[in-house]
């Protein structure tokens, strides 16, 4: 007796959604690329990209926009896959654009607001019309105003009252010289469906998203560990805890969380338990105002 088809859930659905956009945009643009951190997120739009396009190699180049201030587990795991991919990765370093002058350091040591101006050159310089990013909109106010296809202008500027309509699966990529489009194949995801796919296909991700030992320091409520971009300060002392980090980014503002969770049912677990997104919970470049990311998106980040 054969076993049961698997019946089409939620997931194969998601799964769905983001092949076709993938493979709209493949047949529409001329210079897709994917912006990739090697993070869980951007892990998850390779693997769907590899899926997409099987057989065939993924027809896009991946960009990192590298602030200098990332943690080493992910650098080597993004080098790994882009190898053992063979993939074409542009690295936009920040440091280079500090360097020349371009950029000036913030006096809080944090380089995540410094990521617009690289971003919009490396998209110039390339020239990219159409650039995937791993936005969900559960993650940011901001990011739930945002269209799957958001067309920028020409300074790559972010404008809300000019989002198009998404009917049907009908996504409009009409843009004119100069400008360009951000592409967000997994808008109607959520954390905990990104977990729950990791799962079901044995996603490969940097080991600091499960639980370890570090050693880090309290600032502004979050755990943040010691490295290249400061800290800890008068009065702030390093101890060596538990935790594991639900986003990775610039090390002075992406804070890790106390957790036991090693395995990725514990993470689904803890994940299902939590009432506060991952950007909320750890990442401090979004609590300097309430339209933090909104102003950020308006200037051309993602």
């Amino acid at each position: 007796m054969s076993a049961p088809a698997r019946t089409f859930d939620a997931l194969d659905a998601l799964e769905s959604e983001a092949i076709h956009i993938f493979r709209e945009v493949a047949g529409e643009f001329d210079r897709p690329v994917i912006l990739f951190s090697g993070g869980k997120d951007s892990t998850l739009l390779v693997h769907l990209a590899v899926k997409a396009f099987a057989p065939a190699p993924i027809p896009f180049s991946l960009l990192h926009v590298d602030t200098g201030h990332n943690y080493s587990e992910v650098i080597d795991f993004r080098d790994q896959l882009v190898e053992r991919l063979g993939l074409r990765l542009v690295v936009a370093h920040v440091q280079d654009w500090i360097d020349d002058g371009r950029l000036v350091e913030r006096p809080d040591g944090t380089r995540n607001p410094l990521q617009t101006v690289p971003l919009l050159d490396s998209i110039n310089a390339n020239r990219f019309d159409a650039v995937f990013g791993g936005g969900r909109r559960d993650e940011e106010r901001a990011r739930a105003k945002e269209r799957i296809i958001s067309l920028r202008d020409a300074f790559g500027r972010w404008d809300p009252r000019k989002q198009r309509p998404e009917l049907w699966n009908l996504y409009n990529g009409r843009h004119a010289a100069g400008e360009h489009v951000r592409v967000f194949p997994i808008s109607n995801w959520t954390e905990l469906d990104v977990w729950r796919y990791i799962q079901r296909e044995n996603i490969e991700l940097p080991s600091i998203y499960y639980s370890h030992q570090r050693e880090v320091f309290r600032r502004d409520g979050m755990w943040l560990a010691e490295g290249p971009w400061g800290g800890p300060r008068d009065g702030e002392a390093l101890e060596l805890r538990t935790v594991r980090y639900r986003t990775v980014g610039d090390g002075s503002c992406t804070g890790a969380v106390e957790s036991t969770a090693t395995t990725l049912d514990e993470v689904i677990a803890e994940v299902t338990a939590s009432r506060l997104t991952e950007r909320g919970a750890t990442r401090a470049d979004d609590r300097m105002s309430e339209a933090a990311m909104e102003d950020r998106k308006r200037e051309g980040y993602f």
